[in-house]
């Protein structure tokens, strides 16, 4: 304590007190999605974690001495950009970022450039059941932030000695995985920013950590009477265990799912062996069973532009199947 409130002194009351209230609004985003109780906890998580992170960058600058307040130059002197209530306007996250001085990294900043985009959505318009879909991108956005507020101000000052994982009163089956990696019921709003923004990424920055933090679930038991026992137990990719896996595990990663273009769709029928299909044939399969209706989980409206996911591919060649000769 004695270290931490020496470090505390040294960076300032203000930028102490920015710290202050970083942490305490972190700590209570996790502790919130945590809650079993709550129902709309995802976006109470995605709110409090851009404040915690706006401050956490405000206290950085104002170490640093960069101006992080807006202003324009009035002569030699700076005329400061206020609110309608007279207070000074200070940089949101989303300029935070962008200043050369940003100590956040590149895949860091991605995380949360998405969840900046994610926090739009939101606000315009009620969502439910993302919990589940996002889990991953938030995990990252704490660990991001838990080793960003040690890096910049001390270890003493990280927020992982006060939480823990949440336990659960539900184990998940086969069944409960498949529908978690195929994302049924996410409103169509956020699926088509997800959709949006994830096709805007290379393979290597989706697959970051540092963006999105994904990892296996390990049933396993201690090796002695009395030992501790670690409900989930995070394994390194590539590694000897993750290599021995076997089916008595249940391995469960979020993966990002394939879109395709109508024309995709076609030349991968084709390529099954149906050589006559073609693209009015795959327009009227669309229609007649109305698979571009909300709900049906089969593609997503991204810029105007439809895109199918697996699920739909599989159902054509389906049809196709069907058909017996006609389509080879």
């Amino acid at each position: 304590m004695a270290l931490q409130a020496k470090r505390v002194r040294a960076v300032g009351s203000i930028a102490s007190e920015l710290i202050k209230k970083s942490r305490e609004a972190a700590l209570a985003s996790v502790q919130i999605f945590n809650n079993p109780a709550l129902t709309f906890k995802s976006e109470i998580f995605i709110v409090l974690m851009m404040i915690s992170w706006t401050y956490l960058l405000h206290a950085h600058y104002r170490k640093s001495k960069v101006e992080y307040r807006y202003f324009k130059m009035t002569g030699s002197r700076k005329s400061f950009h206020k609110t309608a209530k007279g207070a000074i306007k200070h940089w949101e996250l989303e300029r935070c970022l962008n200043d050369e001085n940003s100590p956040v990294d590149a895949s860091a900043a991605k995380n949360l450039r998405f969840l900046i985009g994610l926090r739009h959505e939101i606000e315009h318009q009620m969502t439910s059941r993302i919990d589940q879909f996002l889990s991953a991108r938030f995990q990252a956005c704490c660990l991001n932030y838990n080793d960003l507020i040690k890096r910049l101000f001390g270890d003493e000052f990280g927020i992982d000695k006060h939480l823990s994982f949440s336990l659960q009163f539900s184990s998940l089956n086969k069944g409960q995985v498949e529908m978690l990696s195929q994302a049924e019921g996410l409103p169509e709003n956020i699926r088509a920013y997800i959709t949006a923004f994830d096709l805007e990424l290379t393979a290597e920055e989706f697959n970051d950590p540092r963006f999105s933090y994904r990892v296996f679930f390990v049933p396993k038991t201690a090796n002695h009477k009395g030992q501790a026992d670690q409900v989930i137990e995070f394994i390194k990719p590539g590694s000897e265990m993750a290599e021995g896996m076997n089916t008595k595990y249940i391995q469960i990663k979020e993966t990002e799912r394939p879109k395709y273009l109508p024309t995709k769709i076609v030349e991968l029928v084709k390529a099954a062996g149906f050589a006559r299909f073609n693209m009015v044939d795959h327009t009227r399969i669309w229609k007649d069973s109305n698979a571009k209706s909300q709900g049906r989980g089969y593609g997503v409206l991204v810029a105007n532009t439809w895109y199918w996911y697996g699920t739909w591919l599989e159902k054509v060649i389906g049809e196709c199947e069907a058909q017996g000769q006609k389509f080879r």
